[in-house]
């Protein structure tokens, strides 16, 4: 059960820069490259395996021979997605159901996610909730006179942040933020406004406003960023959970000079290398 290095899928969503090419070593020919699918075995952007006796296989063909290397916890399925997204622009403002709807509806996951920031422009931004509890009946005006931003909360960010999406919170990336994200398998998103952008046939992209309003909490967003919590420190390391909820936890591990991990059977482990260099032994 050796460490299987993978190979993302590329996204080319219009609101995307060069930042994973220049910065992350990203060698597709992608333009422009918004998101890379690091790991995944979603049937729209699956990952593939780029070393060892699988190299060439999609994870989830991997997955499929050994159903095993998900663990215990997993219930036969690969649960979650990660990727980096360079947001060069704004993202829409969009909403992800929960299971229940999503399972029922579009037949997939339901999408709750963390971001954490790589890096932010000065002035970047975010939306995470509501400013204040709102209506469906407030929210179509205010998308219908172009208002939306005054019922939004927007929220400055810093490399480093920590942001946790619940599936019905209404959010968006803002221009300049580089982000990465760690969510439910699932691609299930809907859009509530997208400043009347155009598609690369020239039509406006589609907005899902009546099934946003279904599965959106109207109530206001309150503090979103997360709080920093206990760091423990190892022999070359120190180790920090920056997030847990029922489909994931993430750690930020700093690393001086090497440590040790164990992969337990009752679930996979996901590295992602986010700055400098590593080597797996």
């Amino acid at each position: 059960m050796e460490p299987m290095l993978l190979r993302p899928a590329g996204k080319d969503y219009l609101w995307g820069g060069s930042r994973l090419k220049t910065e992350y070593g990203k060698k597709m020919d992608v333009v422009p490259l918004a998101e890379t699918w690091e790991c995944s075995t979603h049937p729209d952007g699956p990952s593939t395996v780029a070393s060892g006796r699988f190299a060439g296989w999609t994870l989830q063909e991997v997955l499929e021979r050994h159903p095993k290397y998900l663990g215990t916890k997993a219930c036969g399925e690969f649960p979650i997605l990660v990727k980096f997204i360079d947001a060069e622009k704004d993202l829409s403002v969009q909403v992800h159901p929960g299971d229940d709807y999503a399972r029922a509806f579009e037949g997939q996951n339901g999408k709750t996610e963390m971001w954490y920031v790589l890096d932010a422009k000065p002035g970047a931004s975010l939306v995470c909730g509501f400013a204040h509890d709102v209506t469906a009946k407030q929210l179509r005006e205010a998308v219908r006179d172009g208002e939306l931003a005054k019922q939004l909360q927007r929220v400055d960010v810093h490399k480093g942040d920590v942001f946790f999406i619940p599936a019905g919170t209404i959010h968006a990336i803002g221009a300049g933020a580089l982000v990465a994200e760690i969510q439910e398998s699932s691609n299930v998103t809907y859009r509530v406004y997208d400043y009347n952008r155009m598609d690369k046939d020239g039509k406006k992209r589609e907005l899902h406003f009546d099934k946003a309003v279904e599965v959106l909490n109207m109530k206001s967003g309150g503090d979103v960023r997360q709080k920093p919590r206990m760091v423990h420190y190892y022999p070359g390391c120190s180790r920090e959970l920056l997030c847990r909820c029922q489909y994931f936890d993430t750690e930020r591990i700093q690393i001086n000079s090497g440590f040790s991990f164990s992969v337990l059977e009752n679930s996979f482990q996901v590295l992602l290398c986010l700055e400098g260099e590593a080597k797996i032994e």
